[in-house]
């Protein structure tokens, strides 16, 4: 995972407002109706969806819960919220006691436990036996419905230290961790919702007061803003009694909107140089803003990041890392976001190699693609590669990039949770022309934000752009 996709989320796939519209449907390449993930959607009268699939492989079932908020529903001076609840709802309701929801899940036996944040939805998550499942569905209906009643001072201050810590380790004590905020914030310049971290600033965490984090729960945790997906073993007619039981009776205000927000535009290089405190080896990257995801492009930029830094054939790993050995790694990635996605170049140098090297030698891979396209075999190369990612990750029901995860992601997005093969079938119409136009007119050097990470003994690297420090 690339540093800036660690800073950018916990977990995958995030959304906006306009992307709650199904694209066109396209006819699917034979054989892949079969994809299709068998559903049942609903929505309840406090404007909760549910969404039920059956899986009798494993007597197990997967309680998959999505509210639609993340970092970019965030207030200027109020950011890290919807990450400081992930912890919060872990901290005990009015029926659950503190610090024991996580307990009594793992005394029931489940598995893939967690809770994730991103910048546009915060997503919970467990499998349990299927005997048990009404058990997750009680645990997951109370700190919907009665977090506040057990919400202090004391457990606020807890978390918040909690947090800060994350923070401590996962930006101002990790290597190139303060660099790559510095790109990521002006990539989005302030006042985008992408601008800030996930996780929150410091100065936001310590102002967070409980009054405030309590408004913003009754705006964003109502069951209006929220889907609910149970996927397994499990009997349909009983299980959604269940959910009318637990969630049926919790009241909810209307849903609430989500910001709309100009796109960014970049038109001339930014280029950040940073002094790096942790780090012993220099750090290039370079990122670029692409389309969002699902959008026309999105699949382009995977299959040319593929091509690019993804494995040992990839262009950049076999020339900066084999043949010319001036990095300890490389990779490039396309990170699909709601809003708008990032592709992004990184490299790693080896010992006395500077940064304008590394440059020199991505550009000029860049150049090349730029006027030759790639190759038709690295093309089937990425689309077997995401066949396989995505078809692996539909064998379990449950857990992050599983059976309903993949439901709840495409329901967001698109608003069809059975969305897999018409997901995969873009890469299908990938050319290599798109490519080469692809890498023509959005990687440009004018429009990409370019950070030299440069240890303190190291000398200073020299370059051209705008800069920014």
């Amino acid at each position: 995972m690339s540093r800036l996709k660690a800073l950018a989320a916990a977990a995958l796939l995030l959304g906006t407002p306009a992307l709650a519209q199904q694209p066109e449907a396209k006819p699917l390449e034979p054989g892949r109706e079969n994809l299709a993930i068998p559903y049942e959607k609903y929505t309840l009268p406090n404007g909760m969806e549910v969404i039920l699939s059956v899986d009798r492989k494993l007597p197990v079932v997967a309680v998959n819960i999505w509210y639609h908020v993340g970092a970019y529903d965030e207030q200027p001076g109020r950011t890290g919220f919807a990450h400081l609840f992930e912890h919060m709802m872990f901290q005990g309701s009015k029926h659950v006691p503190d610090d024991v929801h996580i307990g009594l899940l793992e005394q029931a036996g489940a598995s893939d436990l967690n809770g994730t944040t991103s910048f546009d939805r915060t997503n919970y998550y467990e499998t349990v036996p299927s005997n048990l499942l009404e058990t997750a569905l009680w645990l997951e209906s109370d700190r919907m419905g009665f977090l506040l009643d057990a919400l202090t001072q004391k457990k606020l201050e807890t978390q918040q230290e909690v947090v800060k810590n994350e923070r401590r380790q996962g930006v101002e004590t990790a290597p190139y961790g303060e660099a790559q905020e510095k790109a990521w914030q002006a990539l989005f310049p302030a006042p985008h919702p992408y601008s800030g971290n996930v996780i929150g600033s410091m100065k936001d965490l310590n102002a967070a007061t409980v009054d405030d984090v309590k408004a913003f729960f009754r705006t964003w945790y109502a069951p209006a803003n929220a889907t609910l997906a149970i996927v397994g073993d499990f009997d349909v007619a009983k299980t959604k009694a269940l959910v009318e039981k637990y969630f049926g009776t919790l009241p909810s205000g209307p849903k609430p909107q989500r910001p709309v927000v100009a796109p960014v535009k970049h038109t001339k290089e930014v280029v950040i140089r940073h002094d790096e405190k942790v780090a012993t080896l220099p750090l290039l990257s370079m990122a670029w803003l692409t389309a969002p995801y699902l959008k026309p492009g999105d699949a382009t930029a995977d299959i040319l990041a593929t091509a690019l830094g993804t494995g040992r054939a990839s262009r950049l790993y076999r020339r900066l890392v084999l043949d010319k050995q001036l990095a300890q790694s490389v990779e490039a990635v396309q990170q699909s976001q709601g809003a708008q996605s990032v592709f992004s170049i990184e490299a790693v140098a080896r010992p006395g190699v500077t940064t304008d090297a590394l440059q020199k030698e991505i550009d000029a891979v860049l150049d090349e693609v730029r006027k030759d396209g790639i190759t038709q075999e690295e093309i089937v190369r990425a689309r077997t590669r995401f066949d396989t990612r995505h078809l692996a990750g539909l064998q379990a029901v449950g857990g992050s990039g599983s059976k309903s995860d993949t439901l709840q992601s495409y329901n967001q997005f698109v608003g069809e949770p059975s969305y897999v093969a018409q997901d995969l079938a873009r890469y299908q119409e990938v050319t290599a022309a798109q490519v080469k136009q692809f890498a023509t007119d959005v990687l440009r050097p004018d429009a990409r934000v370019t950070l030299h990470a440069v240890p303190s003994k190291a000398a200073p690297s020299s370059g051209s752009g705008k800069e920014a420090r």
